[in-house]
């Protein structure tokens, strides 16, 4: 296992009810704050008033951004650092999903830059300083209210990457699972899928010595195949919501990364079909992975693949190990078609083969994905023609 620093850095405000606590975690801060949002669902279900009456009742003003889009554009982040230094705001406070708490988070590092913000994007390196941001969760999925990892898109290019900045790690998140009661079915299978994949891609590692994030991990894998479907099927079920909601948080806020990680491998090459196709995030990493899995799984990998089908999916043991591997990946597959009815190929999502070699190309980015195995831009193009 690999050396590591860990601090998380993040109040959490869990439970029904803990809005009524932002108010004073954000005035330990500022009192002038932008609000980030994206279409008009906070506004039906009334987390938009609470969320407001808060900042009200502890007198922080507030300056709005609106009309995220689920695959956040750099366009709405260069929007929102000009409403920041416009008006002079010492903070930056998201309530949504994954897309709004991106948003704000390359927002807050953008008032701190003279580069335009895609730069920061292109290179988190550049990142040592921000606003404070602060959010309230109302999609488990990305995992964005606990870590500091931002992911935008910019259309103009069909470019999506990712970001990081440890400043960027939310001061304080409130995740209220009956926040999460009027999300769509689609919207939750695909936050499931999501956390699942943030989960095996942490735990599909070649590095050694890390029993303990390998156990972790396959605790949070259980969590999401036992409660996604009855979140699926029962949307104001608490304790469905409640676990979903924490597994997606600590599926990647560094507990079951640090000491063992390696670069992710589907993350990439899903992040190309949203930026060509703006399809959901979660769908397109439900299509990609068994394929992944399938193109991965060799002499090698084999094992890990055996320890996932007999810890996860109970598989019996006394199996060959190909056959537990194979019957793992397609439990996999099986889970995202029957339990959560989602998309099975890349043609369901609507995209076609006219673009795989563009994909392929950024996916590696010129080189390789060092993930689990490494793989070229062939191998991610067998894997796009696979997922037809």
């Amino acid at each position: 296992m690999h050396n590591f620093k860990y601090n998380v850095g993040t109040k959490v405000l869990f439970g029904e009810g803990q809005i009524k606590n932002i108010g004073k975690e954000i005035l330990e801060y500022t009192d002038r704050v932008l609000l980030v949002y994206g279409g008009g669902s906070i506004k039906k279900n009334g987390i938009y008033n609470d969320t407001v009456n808060e900042l009200k009742e502890n007198n922080i003003k507030y300056f709005e951004l609106s009309g995220i889009d689920p695959n956040p554009r750099i366009e709405s982040v260069r929007e929102g650092v000009k409403i920041c230094r416009e008006n002079n705001l010492g903070g930056v406070l998201a309530v949504g999903g994954g897309s709004s708490i991106d948003c704000a988070k390359v927002i807050a590092a953008g008032v701190k830059y003279d580069v335009d913000p895609w730069e920061l994007v292109l290179d988190r390196n550049l990142i040592k300083v921000s606003l404070p941001v602060f959010s309230v969760l109302t999609l488990s999925a990305t995992g964005s209210e606990m870590n500091g990892n931002a992911v935008i898109s910019n259309i103009v290019t069909n470019e999506k990457y990712g970001t990081y900045g440890e400043c960027l790690i939310p001061k304080a998140s409130v995740l209220d699972p009956t926040y999460t009661y009027t999300v769509s079915k689609r919207q939750t299978a695909s936050g499931t899928a999501d956390i699942i994949s943030h989960t095996l891609e942490n735990y599909f590692t070649n590095i050694s010595g890390g029993y303990l994030q390998a156990r972790m991990a396959e605790s949070i894998l259980k969590t999401c195949f036992h409660y996604g479907p009855i979140a699926y099927n029962n949307p104001n079920n608490y304790d469905a919501r409640s676990n979903l909601m924490w597994a997606s948080s600590w599926a990647i806020n560094g507990l079951i990364s640090l000491g063992v990680a390696n670069k992710w491998s589907v993350h990439p090459m899903e992040h190309e079909l949203s930026a060509f196709y703006d399809v959901y995030h979660g769908e397109g990493l439900a299509v990609l992975t068994p394929h992944w899995m399938k193109h991965v799984l060799n002499d090698d990998t084999v094992d890990r693949f055996v320890e996932y089908g007999i810890n996860v999916w109970n598989i019996d043991s006394s199996l060959d190990k190909y056959e537990i591997a194979n019957s793992a990946i397609e439990k996999t597959r099986n889970f995202f078609k029957d339990e959560l009815s989602m998309p099975q190929t890349l043609t369901e999502l609507g995209i076609g083969t006219e673009n795989i070699d563009k994909m392929a190309e950024k996916a590696v980015r010129g080189k390789s994905i060092k993930g689990f195995v490494e793989l070229d831009k062939d191998d991610v193009k067998k894997i796009y023609i696979n997922a037809i």
